[in-house]
């Protein structure tokens, strides 16, 4: 057993020099400083320069931590074991991909038959030496003769797409650039894709984006002689994007002006007379998707007049015309697949997953037995599939494969993962707590089997809490390895999310923001008073929108954690909204620019709410150079702010990953590098031992 050193002995870090520069904005007659204005600057030396420092004291500290290396040692053999995704069929071949332990990447295989010898089809391994290139959205032709993949280095939200010929593998000369949020939509002898224009190498990571454009490539043609389907000149800061319905009869238009809300056009390709979108959803105050076409008519899914989502069939030449062909349900719709003609109801109840089967016409089928309460992905298919793999996973059972047979019904056991511990030994529960206004609120709580409820288990709270993502059941390693010591694993589903519907969702957005603070704050006050955990023995964790949700709560309530770990956090809620596509957050949050929405943005907004004197949580910020979704900047100058605020001798540091970005398709060997040094940071200031 190591065993860490006592508290106290956290003082003396020797941080970096941050100096201060005079810069003051004017908000509404409201004079703010931002001394650090200087670090949103990513190409300059004197930035590079304070990250280097920054990450050398980060080091300095971990590597005195003594059960540092143990750490790491134990996540790299419980991370070392055979990951598959579950097989879909395209063509004459079953495609799966299979990480076989420790690989950075995820390799694409295929075989013709389920028992059959895999090949390698794409190995992203191959991309760069050092596995930061990752592979992102694939899409085959309907003939499945030819395939588009896109590529992301370093973690950037750029992607490059390239065409392979499927029969042979090769790599046709086609080559795609600049893509950002957007798949690829095939029809015929080309594709749909959505694009930004070329940037320039200074702005690369940190420009605001705009002016989305949709673009027609045909094979055999360069990128410059594609096709401009749509543009919206008059909205610069709207996306936009194209599906092709399965039969390649309708094209589909999405657009959005941010994370919430979209309009619809619809293209009839097999209507002479229509030679242009034509409005099929007036945006943005509704979440409508198209879910695939029934002949001339359109199956739309919409929240409109159903915050838990109903399932639609649309005239588009008479959008009005409206049939409910599944009606909204007490449970939130989250999505719907389809496979065989067949369509597949994907609902939450109380964050775990139910899936039904209905016909095209809304006849129930069957409710789907699933193993047990976690969650259930992957109903979907084509129209010809007679059968389709789902998989099912839980907070404390490995990802499992299952054949699903489409006109029975029956699931069948198809793989089971294997991971080295002793699956018996653990569980979950689920706990539901009263917020500060009476709110009820789930809380997921997984751990090892014996725990006393005595007021001295090491709790990480997690939660996220916006954007309308939902916090499901997930199996982890990492967080696996963290119950193994001892700890419990908490996730809290807070508002903001889609655990109940598009009202669950507004009543976290925009003014109301600050009820997903209190439902965080108000799990962690319920852990404590069921003597779960007690301050001295409790962290948080967020990421993204959940990194604002740590550093919100560790300035609201700083007493109430030991441990706090802010990652890639939007933590300057007056700025986001100038860098890349931070614009796209205002349907959320709201902006400064606007009088009324900066009086609540100030009031939590985690770099404003900083204040000398004060005792924080030990606190490690992570975030990564290549972070062009939340730009670095964010978590640069909370750090700063946080270094030179706190009173206290818990430490405050950040660890600014290279080479890596949001988070998508970050290699292996840093996913176990940024683990072993989050938990040794954790549990070294829980004041927990290696067991």
């Amino acid at each position: 057993m190591i065993t860490g050193p006592a508290m106290a002995q956290q003082s003396g870090i020797n941080y970096p020099a941050t100096k201060k520069t005079d810069v003051t904005d004017n908000y509404h007659g409201t004079s703010v400083a931002d001394p650090y204005r200087w670090l949103e600057d990513d190409n300059s030396p004197e930035t590079k320069e304070w990250v280097k420092a920054q990450n050398a004291v980060t080091s300095a500290y971990l590597d005195k931590i003594p059960f540092h290396g143990a750490v790491r040692k134990r996540l790299e053999e419980l991370w070392n074991y055979p990951k598959i995704g579950a097989p879909f069929k395209k063509g004459e071949y079953y495609y799966f991909f299979k990480n076989d332990g420790l690989q950075n990447q995820a390799v694409l295989y295929r075989q013709r038959t389920l028992n059959g010898t895999p090949e390698v089809f794409i190995d992203p391994n191959k991309f760069s030496a050092a596995g930061t290139v990752a592979l992102g959205n694939i899409s085959f032709s309907k003939d499945a003769k030819y395939l588009t993949y896109q590529i992301a280095k370093a973690g950037s939200d750029w992607q490059q797409a390239f065409v392979m010929d499927v029969a042979t593998k090769a790599l046709l000369k086609d080559s795609i650039d600049w893509i950002k949020f957007s798949g690829i939509s095939w029809r015929k002898d080309g594709f749909y894709y959505s694009r930004y224009d070329k940037p320039t190498e200074e702005g690369r990571l940190s420009k605001k984006n705009e002016f989305h454009k949709v673009y027609y490539h045909k094979l055999g043609t360069t990128q410059d002689q594609d096709v401009l389907i749509f543009e919206d000149k008059d909205h610069p800061l709207r996306n936009a994007g194209v599906q092709v319905t399965e039969d390649e009869r309708f094209l589909i238009l999405h657009q959005t002006e941010g994370t919430s809300g979209r309009q619809l056009f619809y293209w009839d390709l097999e209507d002479p007379s229509q030679k242009a979108f034509n409005l099929l959803v007036k945006g943005f105050e509704y979440e409508p998707d198209v879910i695939d076409n029934n002949g001339d008519k359109l199956l739309l899914k919409t929240n409109e007049g159903a915050p838990n989502y109903k399932v639609e069939l649309v005239d588009p030449k008479n959008p009005s015309s409206r049939k409910v062909i599944i009606p909204e349900q007490k449970e939130v719709l989250q999505s719907v697949g389809t496979a065989g003609k067949r369509l597949f109801a994907s609902y939450l109840k109380d964050a775990a997953s139910r899936v039904a089967q209905y016909t095209y016409d809304g006849k129930l089928d069957r409710q789907i037995d699933l193993p047990g309460i976690g969650t259930a992905g992957g109903f979907g298919g084509e129209d010809t599939d007679k059968e389709f793999f789902y998989t099912y996973t839980s907070f404390v059972s490995p990802a499992t494969i299952y054949k699903y047979d489409i006109a029975s019904g029956k699931s069948t056991l198809f793989a089971r993962t294997e991971v080295k511990f002793r699956q018996e030994d653990y569980e979950t529960k689920q706990v539901f707590f009263n917020s500060k206004d009476g709110t009820r609120v789930p809380i997921f709580l997984s751990y090892k089997k014996g725990i006393k409820k005595d007021g001295t288990n090491p709790v990480l709270l997690y939660g996220y809490g916006g954007f309308n993502i939902p916090m499901t059941p997930a199996f982890s390693v990492s967080n696996l390895f963290f119950m193994e010591q001892g700890g419990i694993y908490a996730v809290v589903c807070l508002r903001g999310g889609s655990e109940y519907g598009e009202a669950w969702h507004k009543a976290g957005m925009m003014d109301r923001k600050q009820n997903v603070f209190d439902d965080f704050i108000g799990a962690a006050e319920f852990l404590v008073k069921d003597k779960y955990t007690s301050p001295s023995k409790l962290a948080i964790r967020g990421g993204s929108n959940g990194g604002l949700l740590v550093g919100a709560c560790m300035t609201q309530r700083p007493d109430l954690f030991k441990v706090a770990l802010p990652a890639v956090g939007v933590m300057d809620m007056l700025r986001f909204q100038n860098f890349t596509i931070g614009w796209a957050w205002v349907t959320e949050y709201g902006s400064s620019v606007k009088p009324e929405q900066f009086n609540y943005l100030v009031k939590y907004s985690p770099l404003h709410n900083l204040k000398a004197g004060t005792q924080y949580p030990a606190t490690l910020v992570t975030t990564a150079d290549h972070d062009d979704r939340v730009v670095p900047a964010h978590s640069f100058k909370f750090a700063a702010t946080l270094q030179a605020a706190n009173a206290g001798t818990n430490p405050t540091l950040i660890r600014i990953e290279t080479q890596a970005g949001h988070g998508a398709g970050k290699p292996t060997s840093k996913l176990i590098e940024e683990a072993a040094d989050v938990w040794s940071f954790t549990m070294y200031n829980l004041g927990m031992s290696f067991k």
